[in-house]
This record gives C-alpha cells, structure tokens and sequence, in this order.
C-alpha cells in the first residue's frame, strides 16, 4: 500500500491529549502512527520505559487501547502467552509489543530471541532513543559511537548494537525500519506487518529533545537528518528478501553530510574527527551491503 499524501493516514486517535511525553517527544509520535495503523483491536504490552511513563499515572490512562505493563525483561514473553491464548480461543486480536531499546536490546533481548525462536505470533516495535531515557539517559547498547550520556560522558566508546542483524537471523517473515519523521512509511509497514503471521519486528528511530540535547521544535528536522546522513536508514525485508526505502535510495546517491546531522545535537559536541571518520564508514560499509543485496539474482 502506497500513500501519496498524509491526509490518507486514518484520523482516528488512540492517545489522548494528556500524555506527560517531553515536548518534542519522538517516541509519543511514533506510537500515534503505530496505533493509527493498528487500529483499536490490539493489546499493546509495554515493558519499563519512557513509553510506559507517560501513558499517565495509575489508575488513569492516556491510551485507548488495552495495555499490559510489564516487567522490563519480560515483554516478549508476556506477548507469547497473550499471543498463544488469543490462538487458542480464536481471537484475532493482534498482540504488539512497544519497547525501548534497553528493553529490547539489553535487558529484554533473551526473551525477544526466545518469542522469535518459538515463532510467536505478533508484532515487535523498538522505539529506539539510542539510550536509557526514562532514568537519565545512561548508555545502552543502542547509543551509537562518540554520543555523551550521563554515564558516557565524555563519548561512547563502543559501536551501536545491530539489533537488526540478531533479528534477520531468526529468520522473521516481515522485519523493517522506520522513523516517525517519515509518518507514511512508517503507518505503511505497521500495516503491513501485521498481515504476517509469525514473529515480525520494526525498528523505529526515536529522536530526544532532552536526551540529544536539542530544541524540542526540530525533532522531525533531527529524524530527517540522520535519514539524509545515512546515520539511519529505512528498509524492509519480507522473507529476507531487502526493499530499501526511498529516503535512503536518495541518500546512497547523494547522503547530507553526516556533520550536519551531528552538529544539531549537544550529545556529539566536542566528538573528535577521528570518531566522525568512524561514524562515516559505518555509513559506506551499510550503503555497499545494500548495494551488494540489491544486486544479487
């Protein structure tokens, strides 16, 4: 499904407007989007984490649709034992699991392998800020090289983790990218990986205003950049087969400057040239893999 314009994106709403997201939040817009393309008959289980913060303080909610909270390492395994009732009752209710990346690619990264293994029937979405956001912004093992977090300071010194390699090799009916900056995008493969049954993963980008230490108003600017940079890139894969997105086919011809990308963002102030060189052939070495996927018969 192609949209030409965001007016085809539904107007229904499943977040009301008294959620305590930062201003500027790049998680709250992508789980409008998420929902928005789920529809209301989900049950959203949400570990620990910026996401489950906001939703309101018990017994009030913001959120419209049922949520299970749940332990920070137990998401994907509580999603297996909703996902395996649902089946055995004959629901069709589709189970979503909204994590961080501390929870998906740290402390819940066990159970999300063992979901996959055991060919568990739902949908899991990384909302990736790159760090531990809702207790101070330490590192993860999703901070990429050179950033500053309150336990990073002076720069992280070990590359970012690829989740998405781990996840290709469960081998996943549906896997993708997105990011919220590219709303179309990413309601379009919400949708469609949820026509998949099995075990299927997004992993969406998530800029933070107070965590990237930038002004609240630019994180659709900020989601563009690392996009245009090559610092994030949008595919898809469906049964391994790799579709790249168009934002990031323009980008493998013609990346924005990754300075332009870092330089807006107070956590790389002060990274150091050789750092940036780093970052820049990370960026070559992903663009000539997908060069080398696209060209295979």
């Amino acid at each position: 499904m192609e949209m030409d314009t965001i007016t085809e994106i539904p107007d229904d709403e499943y977040i009301l407007k008294c959620t305590s997201a930062c201003a500027g939040c790049g998680d709250s817009l992508t789980l409008r989007y998420v929902l928005k393309a789920a529809g209301p008959d989900i049950v959203l289980v949400m570990p620990a984490g910026c996401t489950a913060a906001f939703q309101g303080i018990y017994p009030k909610t913001a959120f419209t649709v049922p949520v299970v909270n749940i332990a920070f390492g137990a998401a994907a395994a509580c999603a297996s034992g909703i996902s395996r009732m649902f089946l055995a009752t004959g629901r069709t209710t589709k189970v979503i699991v909204y994590a961080g990346d501390g929870g998906t690619l740290d402390i819940g990264l066990q159970a999300l392998s063992g979901a996959f293994e055991r060919r568990t029937d739902f949908l899991y979405i990384c909302y990736d800020n790159e760090a531990y956001g809702n207790t101070g912004m330490q590192r993860s093992g999703a901070t990429p090289l050179g950033a500053k977090t309150t336990t990073t300071p002076a720069g992280k010194a070990e590359v970012k983790k690829d989740i998405d390699a781990i996840i290709a090799a469960h081998n996943p009916p549906y896997q993708a990218t997105a990011c919220a900056s590219y709303p179309q995008d990413l309601f379009r493969k919400v949708r469609k990986a949820l026509t998949f049954r099995g075990p299927t993963f997004i992993h969406v980008l998530s800029p933070c205003p107070p965590g990237w230490r930038y002004s609240s108003e630019k994180t659709i600017e900020v989601g563009r950049l690392a996009v245009k940079s090559g610092m994030w890139a949008l595919w898809e894969r469906e049964h391994g087969n790799l579709a790249i997105s168009a934002p990031t086919k323009a980008a493998m011809k013609k990346p924005v400057p990754l300075e332009e990308y870092l330089s807006v963002q107070g956590r790389f102030k002060g990274i150091d040239g050789t750092t940036v060189e780093q970052l820049k052939e990370q960026i070559r070495e992903t663009f000539h893999r997908f060069r080398e996927e696209e060209d295979r018969p």
